[in-house]
């Protein structure tokens, strides 16, 4: 009979006490998966650690908690999180956006690409307003963002939709476990330096044809968000440090 694969979804957690939706995280099943999900606690400094051990109490094996003592941003969190999921019995491993402005929901449709592709190593969500979709961005962000999208598919040598949304999956493997192995240059748009890694290690042709964008069902800005429209300049500078260190 064959095993039902292990599943283990990483959320970066800073100062989201009031914004967690703790029952979404409760009712979420993907049959046919085992699911379970590691939080990180990036050194709030509101009640965030509290809520994230009462989930672990409720239910020990599905909800784990990484606490981080201090604030290291989410490029770091995403990472400490990986890594640490990745030395578990774990078949795929990915990180999704605490705010669940990407519902739980979506996840089936990510695993069913790696049931269905073998060749896939990793599916990234992808924001496209599509007739039957519901996708309701701010418009000025999605401006900002087709702009970045544009350099970003310059700067990587692939033709790349939507490098930051918040839904992302990976095969557990040597390859991730490498690419994850190493504090990421950016602070802004780690996501890209993802890919770059992906790039660096098989070449432009193979991770073209091993990365997958999915577009999503259902996306929405959720309200507190912390990245602004001040910070498109930083990830402007981030861009130009993978450039020179991934060429």
């Amino acid at each position: 009979m064959r095993a039902v694969p292990n599943v283990t979804i990483v959320v970066p957690c800073f100062n989201e006490e009031q914004r967690l939706d703790v029952q979404q995280f409760r009712i979420f099943r993907a049959p046919g998966h085992r699911i379970d999900f590691l939080f990180v606690n990036d050194g709030s400094s509101d009640g965030t650690l509290r809520v994230l051990q009462g989930l672990h109490a409720e239910d020990a094996e599905r909800f784990q908690v990484l606490n981080l003592e201090r604030n290291q941003g989410k490029a770091e969190a995403v990472r400490q999180g990986i890594v640490a999921a990745s030395k578990r019995a774990t078949d795929i491993i990915g990180f999704w956006d605490a705010d669940l402005a990407t519902p739980l929901s979506e996840i089936p449709s990510f695993l069913d690409v790696f049931t269905d592709r073998p060749e896939i190593e990793m599916v990234f969500g992808a924001r496209v307003r599509l007739l039957g979709r519901e996708i309701s961005r701010n418009p000025s962000r999605h401006y900002f963002g087709r702009v970045g999208a544009t350099l970003i598919s310059q700067t990587l040598g692939l033709a790349v939709y939507d490098t930051q949304c918040g839904a992302k999956l990976f095969r557990n493997d040597a390859h991730l476990q490498t690419a994850f192995a190493n504090p990421f240059l950016s602070r802004w748009i780690f996501d890209v330096e993802i890919i770059a890694r992906y790039v660096q290690l098989w070449g432009r042709d193979r991770a073209a044809k091993a990365i997958y964008e999915l577009p999503i069902r259902v996306w929405r800005d959720v309200n507190g968000s912390k990245v602004k429209s001040t910070d498109f300049l930083r990830a402007l500078r981030d861009l130009r440090k993978i450039r020179r260190a991934y060429k």
